[in-house]
């Protein structure tokens, strides 16, 4: 019944955080006793009374009163569904991205950074993100989801110069260097890395090779630059690509996702927790439920401590996407058998129910 009581209203919205069957049960006796005890003239809870409302009803939600591993589950159900959404709705806001580079804009770049080198054709990719070189098509989703989704990248704008260097590999470092910050690049430290080639086929004379790769930055477009010191007719010598930085609503558009989908995931997992406590399809639904952590957890725990590293070891003007850190689409095979077990559990807990046993106030 609506009361013009600020402390009662006020009350009632804390008591949204339980279940609707426990507040069915539950909140009249709960709202007395707490309006019971409020001393006069109180209008608002306080601020121990709050947490302790809010926390026994995200609680409460799990259902399982005796049970603790319950809270982990939930939290790791809570964190993954967050990930898995904010890297969803951060693809999606990489479509506010400018098309890659096209051989204008590509070209007006590399006369002004590269003079007086042979780059040849200019290879402009036929989408943002591309499989093998190609845009992601019904083809070629099957190719992602099972085998090559590490294939599933974004895509350059890129141009190559073969032979042996008209300078030696110095001078056109040097010269990238200054015209690129002449021009309003941000550099990054180059890298240097060296190996042996070979002057033939029984490498009966040893080459050492270097090669540096060269990273800027201006606006939304990066450059990578690879020179190296071979002389090999065959070989390149000077390899650049262009390709674009995230967007700005990259970030807002991924955290976004994370909190929408973080909250939904915590309030499924409560939903079917308590659905299945004390019923004979729990063991199963909590096997289900086990496979799926496993199963969506795995690559990330493997995946983010090596991208770690490689950004620290290399410079990088933009993070890699959210979905590479969670090893996808790499491991969507996983991922896939992940979903349909965590959609068998949801089905074994939407099953129809013979009791309606009052829910359990969690202290």
């Amino acid at each position: 019944m609506p009361t013009t009581d600020p402390l009662a209203r006020r009350y009632r919205r804390l008591l949204r955080w339980y279940p609707r069957d426990w507040r069915r049960a539950r909140a009249a006796e709960v709202m007395a006793l707490l309006l019971d005890t409020a001393p006069p003239g109180r209008t608002r809870p306080t601020a121990r009374e709050t947490v302790d409302l809010v926390r026994g009803g995200l609680r409460c939600r799990l259902g399982r009163p005796a049970s603790f591993s319950v809270v982990a589950w939930a939290a790791l159900a809570t964190v993954i569904c967050g990930l898995f959404t904010g890297a969803l709705a951060s693809r999606a806001a990489w479509e506010t991205s400018r098309p890659q580079p096209d051989r204008a804009e590509a070209g007006a770049i590399l006369t002004e950074v590269f003079p007086g080198h042979d780059l040849g054709d200019i290879d402009v990719p036929p989408a943002l993100f591309v499989v093998y070189g190609h845009a992601l098509t019904l083809r070629t989703v099957k190719t992602v989801l099972i085998g090559d989704g590490g294939e599933y990248q974004e895509s350059a704008t890129g141009a190559t110069a073969f032979g042996a260097p008209p300078v030696p590999a110095e001078q056109i470092i040097a010269v990238a260097r200054q015209r690129l910050t002449d021009a309003g690049w941000r550099l990054y430290d180059p890298q240097v890395s060296a190996y042996t080639g070979c002057t033939d086929k029984l490498c009966a004379t040893p080459l050492p090779i270097t090669d540096t790769t060269l990273t800027a930055r201006r606006g939304d477009t990066i450059l990578n630059a690879s020179i190296s010191t071979q002389t090999a007719a065959d070989a390149s010598y000077l390899a650049v690509e262009l390709h674009r930085a995230p967007p700005p609503a990259v970030v807002p558009a991924g955290v976004l996702g994370a909190l929408l989908g973080a909250v939904a995931g915590f309030l499924l997992f409560g939903w079917a927790s308590r659905r299945t406590e004390g019923r004979r399809v729990s063991g199963a639904a909590t096997f289900l439920f086990g496979v799926t952590m496993v199963l969506w957890w795995l690559p990330v725990l493997l995946t983010a401590p090596s991208l770690v590293g490689h950004h620290l070891d290399e410079p990088h003007p933009a993070w890699h996407p959210l979905w590479e850190w969670l090893g996808q689409p790499t491991a969507s095979l996983l991922f896939l058998v992940g979903a349909v077990c965590a959609l068998l559990a949801l089905g074994l807990a939407a099953e129809p129910r013979r009791d309606r046993s009052p829910v359990a106030l969690v202290d």
